[in-house]
């Protein structure tokens, strides 16, 4: 389609041979029991990038035989905050050090382009720092106000083993939102990354090793929910499972970790809603539209993919939008000016474009893109910008997450009326506002039903400030001092002071 902004392969070469991944238990790289493995083909340009190692029951065993020992020994839990966090900068430097290499794996297996890559290692690695500040800071509580006779205490303490399962869309941003702060509380781990990229959490481990970390803290299992996630989920010796990925799947675990009543901490999906009001900036407002809705190829639990604009300035946004749209560089995402990517299987693109028709036919009106796209030089999966307009609030595209670059566009009159249309969703991750009025800003942040309420930006965020969702977008919270007490336990420890205490039982003398 010439109208778009379609860019063709790059000069960038792809590695001769596929990356090896292989599982790390107790300290050492291991294939998996069964020998079997599996593969991943790049998305974009269809060629094997990764060949890991297919685990299963046993290797799950193994791993978590390994992180219980590690921590029921209390040689890691034992540690200094202060040698925490020096193991935890330790791996800031290592990911620094390693950024190229990091990036140009996970473009490979996720489809993403190069420049977001780097971009999120280096977050990462900022995250990895603040979560160092965090380990040196943990602390409990004194109560000295229960009368001569008491003094309370309340310990913060490791809750124990954890196993971490991560996503695709951000396989090392994501758990780097999870492992250090685990690490900075003092727990043992088992990681579990999406069968689709796997290989950016591998070389974590062999930046782990480098930089000291303890045989068994930290243990990598690769492979499929089924049989992997699962037993990871259900098995006795895991005290908490935090997971990143769809409400469905994210149900499915809180039931099988039920059995054991393990915590649970879910961070799951959201049908991001942004509000612009008559008196918005609107050149800001579009451009930062574009990014929400494109930034990661939609694949974003964050994507700004509903859009509430009010009814006078509704034809006037969709046109902006449209034309900026045309603008945004698709295409290969080895060539650093690509700013939108390959789709993660086909099977997805598929489902994003089954979204889009059904839309067409419930009397939406597709005013820009809707298909596949043809990039030249590559055999890999690309969906087009799509703006959606005249969308209806029952309409499934407007409720359910598309995961994809479709944005779609509803109308209001009133500021109830858009919180309304923002409250009506089973999920509550992520909403935005965009008004020069400070008032409407502040009512909007206090209605919505959200974790974060973003007004006149979108997707800032700072490792400072807690993220999470409500309803079906999960429960619990990560970054921010909320991210290291997810991994905590408060223990009460009362005192009395001397032997005051009166006898319950009076002794009868004879």
């Amino acid at each position: 389609m010439s109208e778009l902004n379609v860019v063709a392969i790059s000069e960038a070469k792809l590695p001769l041979d596929p990356f090896v991944a292989r599982h790390l238990i107790a300290g050492s790289w291991r294939d998996s029991c069964s020998g079997e493995t599996f593969e991943r083909t790049s998305p974009s340009h269809g060629a094997l990038v990764t060949r890991a190692a297919k685990g299963n029951a046993q290797d799950v065993d193994a791993a978590l035989q390994a992180a219980r020992a590690a921590f029921d020994d209390n040689a890691w839990r034992s540690t200094s905050g202060k040698d925490r966090a020096t193991l935890l900068l330790k791996v800031a430097d290592l990911i620094d050090r390693d950024r190229e290499k990091i990036a140009l794996l996970e473009t490979l297996e996720s489809g993403k382009p190069i420049s977001q890559a780097r971009a999120e290692i280096e977050g990462a690695a900022d995250i990895w720092r603040y979560a160092a500040s965090l380990a040196r800071n943990i602390h409990g509580e004194s109560h000295n106000s229960l009368g001569d006779d008491f003094l309370g205490l309340v310990l913060k303490e490791p809750i124990g083993v954890v196993s971490i399962i991560t996503p695709w869309n951000f396989p090392f941003l994501i758990v780097s939102q999870k492992l250090p702060f685990a690490l900075a509380a003092g727990c043992t781990v088992v990681i579990k990354p999406s069968e689709m990229t796997p290989a950016t959490t591998v070389v974590l481990g062999e930046l782990l090793i480098e930089a000291g970390c303890p045989a068994g803290v930290v243990n990598i299992v690769l492979g499929y929910g089924d049989p992997v996630g699962i037993a990871m989920t259900t098995d006795k010796r895991v005290d908490m499972v935090t997971f990143t990925g769809s409400t469905a799947v994210g149900k499915g675990i809180v039931k099988a970790a039920s059995g054991t009543l393990k915590k649970v901490s879910l961070e799951l999906g959201g049908k991001n809603p942004q509000v612009i009001f008559p008196d918005a900036d609107l050149d800001s407002a579009v451009d930062a539209v574009a990014f929400g809705v494109y930034f990661n190829a939609g694949e974003c639990c964050n994507s700004g993919s509903r859009i509430i604009v009010h009814e006078d300035i509704v034809e006037e946004f969709i046109a902006r939008t449209v034309s900026l749209s045309k603008d945004v560089p698709f295409g290969d995402p080895l060539d650093p000016s690509t700013k939108v990517g390959a789709i993660i299987t086909p099977d997805h693109q598929q489902k994003i474009d089954a979204y889009v028709q059904q839309a067409g036919q419930d009397g939406a009106d597709i005013r820009l893109g809707g298909g596949p796209l043809q990039v030249p030089g590559l055999s890999g999966q690309f969906y087009k910008p799509t703006v959606i307009s005249n969308v209806k609030a029952e309409m499934p595209i407007a409720r359910e997450e598309v995961f994809g670059p479709v944005l779609s566009v509803l109308t209001f009159k009133t500021l109830d009326e858009a919180i309304a249309l923002v409250n009506d969703a089973d999920y509550g991750l992520s909403a935005g506002v965009w008004s020069e009025n400070v008032h409407t800003c502040l009512e909007f942040a206090r209605k919505a039903q959200a974790g974060t309420v973003w007004t006149n930006t979108w997707m800032d965020g700072f490792a400072e400030l807690p993220f999470g969702g409500v309803k079906e977008s999960g429960q619990g919270r990560e970054l921010g001092k909320y991210g290291v007490e997810e991994f905590l336990e408060a223990k009460t420890v009362t005192m009395r002071i001397g032997r005051t205490r009166a006898p319950w039982v009076e002794t009868r003398t004879k």
